[in-house]
């Protein structure tokens, strides 16, 4: 029997887009095209705010394109029917309730409630192994600055602090309740640490037997390599399992310009191949730590997911080892995803949902993240369009 890495491959577009409908592949194709396009890509968006902003009627505009490709639905349960239907292809799914950026308790305490929801509903069903946090829904982005800052804090604002570290511990609690891991995405390097200091604080306390809490790290950071070896071996010497989502990053464009306004040191690397290097150092270092290490490749490069199921196979383990996982967002890198998964290996599906205004930013980043990365939304468009022409061909 052949080893599952020799069998993949990503330019296989029967695998790819095997839950697709014409209607959709071709509706997908569409999109990626127009994505493809900068122009339409910085312009369109921001429009689409404006008119959300003054209540124009774009939400079904909204709902007819980036959202049907890359959102789950606006409430939990419209996400049942894309999870079920994923399960069907050996793809699981990361739940993820994408509202962000809230500014009163009461709306943190709401998006704490509906991640809680997320993290029960895996725990009732199979399709759903993870759910994802992003701390800028549980805590003020401002108090987060100020707290990583060391700058002094008013009583107000540090019985806020109190409340954030609350939520996290109730949520982790409820992850390990009900055997579905958390997530904690990382954010922009100037809460980060702070993020850090906390997903630690939780992997300590509730990684003790089994991988509950996930913590990230962005490689297209210069130090986070170094910072994944500290953390590997503070796990190490406190006892706990690591849960590392290794993620290349998001955020180049605004980090870089933050740090010249602000004069410091960009926390970005030079170039693209200095974070593929990291990036895949990365994979190697948790590799060879994976008795106490539990691994979410998120990546939408095919190089990295290749090199991950080699290094799977090298040491002869399972493909669907329980401490290895690889996931990509919903509607993009489809031929990474099911190639995989066709091939027995762990691999979820990032899930986004909640209202069609409150998802915008997420959306937006998903269409600049598709024209920054080089070549990613023509890549795209290219195996879209391939799958159509073989379609045409079959018939």
């Amino acid at each position: 029997m052949e080893k599952a890495a020799t069998n993949i491959n990503f330019n296989n577009t029967e695998l790819a887009f095997k839950a697709k409908s014409d209607k959709e592949l071709r509706r997908s194709y569409r999109l990626f095209r127009m994505i493809d396009n900068p122009f339409l890509t910085k312009v369109g968006p921001k429009l689409m705010m404006l008119a959300f902003n003054l209540r124009l009627p774009i939400k079904g505009i909204v709902r007819r394109t980036l959202f049907d490709i890359f959102v789950g639905g606006e409430t939990l349960e419209e996400t049942v029917k894309v999870s079920s239907y994923l399960d069907t292809f050996g793809v699981k799914t990361i739940l993820d309730y994408s509202v962000e950026g809230e500014k009163t308790e009461e709306g943190f305490d709401k998006t704490l409630n509906e991640i809680i929801d997320a993290v029960k509903h895996g725990g009732r069903i199979q399709e759903v192994v993870f759910a994802a946090c992003k701390l800028t829904g549980l805590a003020d982005m401002d108090l987060m600055t100020k707290i990583q800052a060391g700058e002094k804090l008013t009583d107000a604002e540090i019985k806020a602090k109190a409340r954030v570290a609350e939520r996290m511990d109730e949520l982790a609690a409820v992850a390990k309740l009900h055997d579905t891991p958390i997530f904690i995405d990382a954010e922009d390097s100037w809460i980060q640490d702070y993020i850090d200091e906390l997903a630690e604080e939780m992997m300590e306390r509730y990684n003790k037997e089994k991988c509950y809490v996930y913590t990230t790290v962005q490689l297209y950071r210069h130090d986070r390599l170094a910072y994944l070896r500290g953390l590997i071996r503070r796990s190490e010497e406190k006892g706990y399992i690591l849960g590392v989502k290794l993620v290349r990053g998001a955020y180049m464009e605004k980090e870089a310009e933050r740090a010249e306004e602000m004069g410091y040191e960009n926390p970005i690397q030079p170039d693209k191949a200095s974070t593929d290097r990291d990036y895949n150092a990365a994979l190697k270092l948790c590799m060879n730590h994976l008795d106490h290490v539990a691994i979410c490749a998120g990546t939408h490069n095919e190089a990295s997911s290749l090199l991950l199921a080699e290094l799977l196979e090298e040491k002869g383990l399972s493909p669907d080892h329980p401490h290895i996982w690889f996931a990509q967002l919903l509607g993009m890198s489809d031929n990474i995803s099911f190639n995989l998964a066709h091939n027995g290996f762990n691999v979820a599906k990032y899930l986004p949902y909640g209202p069609v205004k409150a998802v915008m930013p997420y959306l937006i980043r998903r269409a600049e993240e598709n024209t920054s990365v080089a070549g990613q939304a023509s890549r795209e468009t290219d195996l879209l369009s391939k799958e159509v022409r073989r379609r045409k061909g079959s018939k």
